[in-house]
């Protein structure tokens, strides 16, 4: 047999008789290749002295099962027994026999198909030989082995969007990818078809339907991208071809669409073997990006400045009704438009490259949302098996919270020249240099002889030489370091968020390494060096105004120019990190991995107080950078960067500031923005935005204004017949009115305008202008005349 390599796409395991079946789609040099393996058999492990109980409980419960006495323990230091099983269903039942008897069946939920990848340190890339059998259109290997390798490779890619009526009925389908754009429409051929070639007129939905599968067997993409594609787009289409009596064939080999609910059925997931579905709004949240709305005309105007005229519901709904009784050309352009923004976002964010590159770090699925707490499980437990340990089970029942980072008390004030020192990836250099581990801490509480351990708070003890965390994170550290240096944004921007996951999984009670001792001797540490640090600042000459987790803020007294501020923060961060490589060495005898850097000189800086008192407030600041001809004010938790404030507020904010760090007035500018609120010149700047994250039932008690806008909007769609459009969650846009809160679909009454001064203009104010010696109340008041 004959190696060759190829890329994960997707993965499966099942049940085929009284065997288990695991099946891995891959992308290869010479196409799509299925990979079968037979025969693994699922395990997980018990306690030795719980293992003749163990065994006696599956006899009597007619489980059929294999034990082996294995030289592995547990993180109590008893050793395990391995029960081996020929079925997945067997092994899942045999774990839930034994959880009712009180046996920790350890392991039991690590899937089958992620256990044979991630002993094999398979992530994304593999090396794989089979028996190889020719399929129509892809080749199939049987009796595979497989290893792990370094191959990556580009995914062909289709993004699919459908248009239907308001009753879910299907009009239309657009596919947008590099081989073919198209749009499958129902409707008679018209006599001027040759015109537009990229559409495909069928008679009836059922045949759309058909089209659909006969498109994806032509042109066989690897993914499929969209705009909420699953939970609406899949969601319809595959109610639409049960209602049809048709099958949804959309996965590679002929094979079908399998769709399955959560158990909240508010969320649903569907399965396209040999294909991955990537929902773009869940995408770019994992790689951390954040739009003030998701809708896709937004999320395009904010990256394109272009989307769609008709963002309402309704006045869309209305739009394509209208267009498919009328002009279903100009429906099937809008329907292949939605189609050609998705792809232009994911090109312009490179989103497939880093769920690639993902993918590759990790081993985790690339339709995987989140996924912390599984690449932190793919990349640990195999290494932890090897050093002769198994997992423990998940048990939050104990669970004891750890602190939070550090956020000092702040010193309000506006100020001239701040510096922001920042420590580089705070927590995951504390693990690196301290040491912390999950089993580096079992084996430091059994270690006793100090020399060989570290120590870490809260109990916790680490071991000097039995660990993995700090050399897969020293590891991840050089290759984003690599990977900024050769400008491979998407590999350095995937490094960074699993590294700096690594905290936040150990100090998660979803995951089975939790343990206290572990996160508190992060976050305990990080309050240790960043209270040192400010010591060290402060013995410099300087004041440190605020601190926060890793960054420190510190006012010089005076303004100073850019290169004299930027001397200022390199004398202080040399002075800091050899502080810190010096006394690590002689209090602990370790190399320190922590790193200040000097991020940032604020020409001006505002440090708020928190509203209505005196007292500074935290996570909020804005400060105006001039630097290499470019002049701009960064916001940090105030009103213009968050979604529940209105586009009024948000554009005074951004001009009193620029007027106030500038030294311009503000008592003329903030007198007529007043005015113009009152006289009713601001109507497009008056809508809040806000999401409603429950069920509209759900608020019962302190019904806040958009869940009684939301009700009167449902309120109006049921009088029109219309389907209700916020009872399950949703957006809702409203204005406040002299009736309280009414949604921008259905208002009826006059704006408050004076609410919107008191609780949009007032509170901006009054986070800056006390500072230069002026009221908001006296600078509102109207301009009195001579007479």
């Amino acid at each position: 047999m004959q190696y060759q390599d190829g890329f994960l796409i997707s993965r499966h395991s099942r049940d085929i008789g009284d065997r288990t079946e695991l099946v891995f789609w891959v992308q290869t040099p010479s196409g799509p290749a299925k990979l079968l393996v037979h025969g693994e058999k699922p395990v997980f492990f018990v306690a030795q002295d719980s293992a003749s109980e163990a065994e006696r409980l599956l006899t009597n419960a007619a489980i059929s099962f294999t034990q082996k006495t294995l030289t592995l323990k547990n993180f109590d230091y008893k050793p395990v027994a391995g029960f081996y099983f020929s079925t997945i269903s067997a092994s899942t039942r045999a774990a839930r026999e034994l959880l009712v008897e009180g046996i920790d069946a350890l392991e039991s939920d690590v899937r089958l198909a992620d256990r044979y990848l991630m002993e094999r340190f398979i992530c994304g890339g593999l090396t794989f030989a089979g028996e190889a059998v020719q399929r129509k259109g892809y080749i199939e290997y049987r009796n595979v082995k497989a290893k792990a390798s370094d191959y990556t490779t580009l995914l062909s890619r289709v993004s699919l969007d459908i248009e239907c009526s308001e009753k879910g009925v299907l009009y239309s389908i657009g596919l947008d990818s590099d081989v073919d754009s198209r749009v499958i429409m129902v409707g008679d051929t018209p006599a001027n078809a040759d015109e537009t070639p990229w559409i495909d007129w069928v008679p009836n939905e059922l045949e759309l339907l058909k089209g659909l599968n006969s498109w994806f067997e032509a042109y066989d993409p690897d993914v499929v991208v969209g705009w909420s594609v699953v939970d609406f787009d899949f969601r319809l289409l595959v109610k639409r071809a049960a209602f049809n009596q048709i099958d949804l064939r959309l996965g590679r080999g002929n094979e079908k669409a399998h769709w399955r609910d959560s158990s909240n059925s508010r969320q649903g997931f569907i399965t396209l073997p040999g294909r991955v579905v990537i929902d773009g709004i869940d995408g770019l949240k994992s790689a951390t990006y954040s739009f003030r709305s998701w809708s896709l005309e937004s999320v395009s105007q904010n990256m394109f400045g272009e989307g769609k005229a008709i963002d309402n519901p309704y006045d869309r709904m209305d739009s394509i009704n209208r267009m498919f009784r009328e002009d279903k050309v100009a429906l099937a352009t809008y329907n292949l438009q939605d189609c050609v923004l998705v792809n232009r976002i994911f090109q312009e964010t490179h989103l497939m490259e880093y769920l690639i590159q993902r993918s590759r770090l990790t081993g985790i699925e690339l339709d995987r949302i989140g996924g912390s707490v599984a690449a932190f499980t793919n990349l640990y437990l195999p290494r932890l098996h090897r050093a002769g340990f198994v997992a423990p089970t998940l048990a939050s029942e104990n669970w004891i919270a750890s602190p939070g980072g550090y956020v000092m008390d702040s010193k309000p004030g506006l100020y001239d020249s701040v510096l922001v020192l920042d420590f580089k990836s705070l927590y995951p250099s504390i693990i690196r240099t301290f040491l912390i581990d999950p089993l580096g801490l079992i084996e430091g509480l059994h270690t006793p002889d100090e020399s060989e351990t570290v120590p870490g708070f809260r109990g916790g003890i680490f071991h000097r030489e039995k660990h993995f965390l700090p050399s897969l994170i020293e590891n991840l550290w050089q290759a984003r370091d690599e990977a900024k240096r050769q400008g491979e944004k998407a590999f350095s921007q995937a490094i960074k968020i699993i590294m700096n996951s690594f905290y936040g999984v150990l100090g998660s009670s979803g995951c089975r390494f939790f343990d206290h001792r572990l996160a508190s001797s992060i976050t305990m540490r990080g309050h240790e060096i960043m209270k040192m640090t400010r010591e060290l600042i402060e013995a410099q000459g300087y004041e440190v105004i605020y601190g926060d987790t890793d960054s420190t803020f510190v006012s010089l007294g005076k303004q100073y120019s850019n290169d004299d501020a930027d001397a200022i923060g390199n004398a202080l961060v040399e002075h800091i990190n050899a502080w810190w490589t010096k006394h690590l060495t002689d209090e602990y005898q370790i190399s320190s991995a922590l790193e200040i850097e000097y991020e940032t000189h604020y020409q001006k800086f505002l440090m708020p107080t928190i509203r209505g008192q005196d007292t500074g407030s935290k996570k909020r600041y804005a400060g105006l950078v001039d630097k290499d001809g470019e002049r701009r004010i960064v916001y940090k938790g105030l009103e213009t960067v968050r979604t529940d404030w209105t586009p009024l507020a948000q554009e005074f904010q951004q001009t009193l500031y620029q007027r106030v760090f500038d030294g311009e007035d503000i008592e003329e500018y903030v007198r007529n923005t007043v005015e113009d609120t009152l006289h009713g010149h601001n109507h497009d700047k008056l809508i809040y935005r806000k999401r409603l994250r429950r069920k509209l039932s759900d608020y019962e008690k302190n019904v806040p204004p958009h869940v009684k806008a939301a009700r009167k909007a449902d309120l109006r769609n049921e009088k029109l017949g219309r389907s209700l459009q916020y009872q399950h969650g949703g957006w809702i846009e409203y204005v406040i009115t002299v009736n309280g809160a009414e949604p921008l679909e259905a208002l009826e009454s006059p704006y408050d305008y004076q609410h919107y001064v008191d609780k949009q203009l007032k509170p901006i104010a009054d986070g800056i202008l006390p500072f230069i010696g002026k009221r908001f109340d006296e600078l509102a008041m109207p301009q009195l005349g001579l007479f």
